[in-house]
């Protein structure tokens, strides 16, 4: 279990293979966001992510802990990168193991809801010369309120 906020690359297949080696599981679910081409503005060259250093940190160790105490997840792990990111660059990863394929993929989809509402991180969109923040998106507050419920 482990939580890793980084400016440099990450390779998916190696966060795959190290969340199995340490918590080897029947069900594994894992999420990859990347950075997309497109964004509110139109088109997108880059992401810009800043963070809080150590806040960022806490807020996703205290996340991934959360989803493992609601869903009895056996591991998890999170990566998440700041700093300016090229289209097509890994953004987040986040890996679950349970006993059970409901609880890997509802922990996955609950780590990824609160994250995008609930840490500290800002993106800003870059296309050409001209950037802009990414302002917060009303689906992903929707997203984070139905885990309340449950």
């Amino acid at each position: 279990m482990g939580v890793f906020v980084q400016r440099e690359r990450f390779d998916v297949a190696a966060a795959y293979r190290d969340l199995l080696s340490a918590h080897p599981g029947a069900a594994v679910v894992t999420f990859t966001g990347y950075v997309r081409d497109f964004g509110q503005g139109g088109a997108v060259n880059a992401l810009e992510l800043e963070h809080y250093p150590g806040m960022a940190e806490r807020v996703l160790y205290e996340l991934g802990q959360s989803a493992s105490s609601r869903f009895g997840l056996r591991g998890w792990q999170l990566i998440h990168r700041y700093g300016k990111l090229g289209t097509g660059e890994p953004i987040v990863w986040v890996g679950t193991v349970a006993d059970h394929r409901t609880a890997a993929f509802d922990s996955c989809n609950f780590i990824m809801d609160v994250l995008k509402t609930d840490a500290p991180f800002w993106k800003r969109e870059h296309s050409g010369g001209q950037s802009h923040w990414v302002e917060a998106n009303g689906d992903d507050a929707k997203r984070r309120r139905q885990w309340r419920g449950r």
